[in-house]
C-alpha cells in the first residue's frame, strides 16, 4: 500500500500537517519524497510556504516531543511489560497475547506496494553481534511467537540509527515512539531471517 493511502488510515490532512512544528513537516516531507508520494509532498510544501526559514525555523523546538513518548512509556501504553527497561525491544500482551516490537521508521522498505522490515538477522562470523545479546534472543523468541501466532504488531520509533548495525541495536539519536500510530504485521522467514510485512499503518484506538 502506498504512503498516500497509508496517509488516510492515519489523517495526514493538511490540518494536521499545519499542527506540526516545521522541522516534522520538513521530515514528513522528506519521507513523502522519499516514497514517490506527491499528495503528500503538496500538502507539506503548502504548509512550509507560510513558515519561516532559515535558523529560527532550525532552532525553533519541534512540537512532536508533545506526540512522542519514550519506548518504555510506548509499550506501556500499548499494555505491554519489556523484561527490561534496558535492552528490551519488545514484549507479550497480556491480555490477549500479541506480541509487540518497535519498528524504526527510516529502515521499513517498501516493495509491490507492500512494506518489509527486518526483525532479527543470525550473527554469522560476526555480521550481526546484537542477535546474541539478550535483546537480540528476546527478539528471536518473540519471532517465533509471532510466526506461531501469525501475527505482530509494531510501535514506530524516530530517530536516527547508526548505520551497519541491526534496527534495534543501536542509534546515534532517538526522538521518540508515536503511541498512536500501530502496524500489524504478519511474520516470515526468508532463510534464517525473520521478516515483518504488511500493507498499511492503522491506528489503535
Amino acid at each position: 500500500m502506498t504512503l498516500a493511502k497509508v496517509a488516510q488510515a492515519i489523517q495526514w490532512t493538511k490540518e494536521k500537517i499545519s499542527g506540526l512544528a516545521t522541522t516534522d513537516v520538513r521530515q514528513l516531507r522528506d519521507n513523502a519524497e522519499r516514497l514517490s508520494e506527491p499528495d503528500i509532498v503538496a500538502r507539506c510544501d503548502e504548509v512550509l510556504v507560510g513558515r519561516p526559514k532559515g535558523d529560527a525555523a532550525r532552532s525553533s523546538k519541534p512540537k512532536s516531543n508533545k506526540r512522542l513518548v519514550s519506548r518504555n512509556r510506548a509499550f506501556e501504553m500499548r499494555g505491554v511489560h519489556l523484561q527490561s527497561p534496558i535492552w528490551s525491544r519488545g514484549g507479550v500482551r497480556k491480555s490477549d497475547g500479541v506480541v509487540v516490537v518497535t519498528v524504526w521508521a527510516g529502515d521499513i522498505k517498501t516493495n509491490g506496494g507492500g512494506c518489509n522490515y527486518l526483525l532479527w538477522s543470525p550473527n554469522v562470523e560476526g555480521s550481526c553481534p546484537w542477535s546474541d545479546s539478550p535483546g537480540g534472543r528476546e527478539r528471536l523468541e518473540h519471532c517465533k511467537a509471532a510466526l506461531s501466532r501469525g501475527e505482530i504488531e509494531g510501535l514506530l520509533v524516530h530517530g536516527q540509527r547508526i548505520e551497519g548495525t541491526l534496527p534495534d541495536d543501536r542509534a546515534a539519536s532517538i526522538e521518540g515512539v508515536d503511541p498512536e500510530v500501530v502496524l500489524r504485521m504478519q511474520v516470515e522467514m526468508r532463510g534464517k531471517e525473520y521478516w515483518a510485512t504488511w500493507g498499511k499503518l492503522s491506528i489503535s484506538n
